[in-house]
């Protein structure tokens, strides 16, 4: 069984995370995962690497799921992040939300990613090609 919160230096295994969200009264499986990709304004980005206080950031995506699951009807929820470096085309976070219809998944989904980037304590650090590193704020991709 997987948990519905993670937080973890493990790399994320998103089929076992879809495999959780599966559920008879669930229509729509919606996953998302946020890998590292390689480049960003213009860099070229070598890994991603994240740092969290963990205690606080478990219980952020705790009720990140909360509010997910009363605002969207959810049937299931599982929310899971990565921590220390991240290679490139490696997931770093994997959002699976499950509910009757598709739509409320898809929303769900992306409103959860919007608020793990506005209020949960996990800090993403860019490493470049060219050796120089970034902190890179998370409302800043909006």
């Amino acid at each position: 069984m997987t948990a519905p919160i993670t937080v973890t230096e493990a790399p994320l295994d998103a089929a076992a995370i879809r495999a959780e969200a599966l559920d008879p009264r669930a229509g729509a499986v919606v996953l998302f995962e946020g890998c590292a990709r390689d480049s960003h304004q213009g860099r070229a980005v070598a890994l991603l690497a994240y740092e969290a206080f963990v205690p606080m950031a478990e219980a952020e995506l705790g009720r990140l799921r909360d509010e997910a699951m009363a605002r969207f009807g959810l049937v299931r929820c599982l929310i899971h992040h990565r921590l220390g470096e991240v290679p490139l085309l490696e997931a770093a976070v994997v959002v699976a939300a499950s509910s009757p219809h598709r739509r409320e998944a898809f929303e769900a989904a992306a409103w959860i990613m919007d608020r793990i980037k506005e209020r949960v304590p996990i800090w993403k650090r860019e490493r470049y090609t060219d050796g120089a590193q970034t902190w890179v704020e998370g409302d800043e991709r909006r």
